[in-house]
């Protein structure tokens, strides 16, 4: 039975707008599909669906809601709201299924599906499989009949509850108070909640990206645009600066002087503090295998293990749940920090990182900088055909270029998921090292294109 997946990649389906997959008719199949999947026992059967600010959800918002519907399901629209809203609301409504319409950090152009299960949790590889199948099975003989059709609901409060949720993780002794935050929304899901959830905390909050209009979502602005945030950080003298991306999963932060705070320097403070007040569980963390390796080395320090996954939040956070561990997240800015949430968090995160600022009452600059990070160089190599790392030659210089590292570094190479490119990344502490091991081999990959390209002619 073949159980591959055509449709979903690592996070979801995505596509360009009103091209497949991404088009009404392909959007009611998964709807039909994953009702059906989700058609457990004789209760009414409920799916919550929320949308970040793309032009393109007033399309795939009614398909998805025709395919359910018609599959039998009752639905709950709450319109524009981050991705964790939609898997908190999930659990919280006791729906069966969760869905979010968005293309995460992507421009307007594109759209995406995400998927949770009634536990909160995005599917798993198998399960996406079955809906695939389903998908191109005959629908139409299993829908509801007329009398069995779901309804459709907007809930009016979704906002505030999630409003509520995200505050009650802050604790509960501390305030905001006398702290400036820029947050930039990206113009996307977070653009009302995020920046009323400082404000309640008793934050003077400088709000920017916060005016979707359709199609300026990520555009010059979100976590994948931080010289937005950090020029916005200094000429308002802020404290601090957060930027999420278009479905608010993942944050970037600024300190006060205007420099960037990644992902790995947020899993190391998360990591020191909750280890220091108990709440740390597993004795350590998980992050992909992008994370820099001062992280590694300043976890070793701490007595704490780095556990790492391949890339993808959702592989860290399978880990986490296979391991027992707590905090966990991507160098992108994913964190997920499964005390509070069942998926990535960009506000949770920064909420968290407020709250040792507050207790320190010290700068950003000081707090954040946990770790020195090494020297790291990622080059990208672009292919045609088959993938050159099989190749006798490039096989050699990896092996060559691992044994000059042992011991002192890290070489990572791997084929891209969304693109014909061959990625190398090297770490080291001495960055001379890392430049000529990634230039050396991206040249005898780069060899190997060519003469593959030669042959093929």
């Amino acid at each position: 039975m073949d159980m591959t997946r055509r449709l979903f990649g690592t996070d979801g389906i995505r596509g360009t707008a009103n091209a497949e997959p991404m088009t009404a008719e392909t959007v009611l199949r998964l709807g039909q599909a994953a009702g059906l999947l989700f058609t457990r026992g004789a209760h009414r059967h409920r799916v919550v669906i929320g949308k970040d600010t793309r032009l393109s959800g007033y399309m795939l918002e009614p398909a998805l809601v025709a395919g359910f519907i018609g599959s039998g399901m009752d639905v709950v629209l709450v319109g524009p709201l981050p991705t964790p809203a939609i898997a908190m609301l999930t659990r919280s409504l006791r729906a069966d299924l969760g869905v979010m319409i968005s293309a995460s950090h992507n421009t307007f152009e594109d759209n995406g599906i995400k998927l949770f299960g009634p536990d909160g949790f995005k599917l798993s590889d198998a399960t996406e499989a079955e809906i695939e199948q389903m998908m191109e099975s005959n629908l139409a003989a299993r829908m509801a009949g007329a009398r069995k059709l779901g309804r459709a609901s907007r809930m009016e409060d979704a906002g505030g509850r999630y409003i509520e949720f995200a505050k009650n993780t802050f604790p509960r002794g501390l305030r905001l108070d006398g702290m400036k935050i820029v947050v930039d929304c990206a113009h996307g899901a977070a653009y009302k909640v995020a920046p009323t959830v400082l404000w309640e905390l008793g934050a003077e909050v400088i709000r920017v990206g916060v005016a979707p209009d359709g199609f300026n979502i990520n555009r010059d602005c979100g976590s994948t645009v931080p010289n937005f945030l950090t020029g916005e950080v200094r000429r308002h003298g802020a404290d601090l600066g957060m930027a999420l991306d278009g479905d608010a999963d993942r944050v970037i932060l600024s300190d006060e002087r205007g420099q960037i705070i990644d992902g790995d320097q947020i899993l190391a403070l998360m990591a020191r503090s909750w280890q220091q007040s108990g709440q740390l569980r597993g004795g350590g963390i998980v992050a992909t295998v992008m994370s820099n390796l001062g992280l590694e080395k300043f976890l070793e320090g701490q007595g704490l293990a780095l556990h790492r996954t391949q890339v993808g939040d959702r592989y860290v956070m399978e880990k986490m749940r296979a391991d027992g561990l707590n905090v966990g997240g991507e160098q992108s800015g994913h964190m997920i920090l499964s005390d509070y949430a069942t998926t990535g968090d960009g506000l949770l995160a920064a909420l968290q990182v407020l709250a040792v600022l507050v207790e320190q009452r010290r700068p950003a600059s000081e707090v954040c900088r946990v770790f020195q990070r090494w020297p790291q160089k990622l080059r990208s190599v672009r292919f045609t055909g088959e993938s050159p790392l099989e190749a006798p030659d490039v096989q050699r210089a990896i092996a060559a270029a691992e044994a000059r590292l042992s011991g002192q570094g890290r070489l990572l190479i791997r084929k891209s998921g969304t693109e014909p490119v061959i990625r190398v990344m090297a770490e080291a502490e001495d960055e001379a090292l890392v430049e000529r091991e990634v230039d050396d081999l991206c040249a005898v990959i780069g060899q190997a294109v060519k003469l593959s390209a030669q042959g093929a002619t």
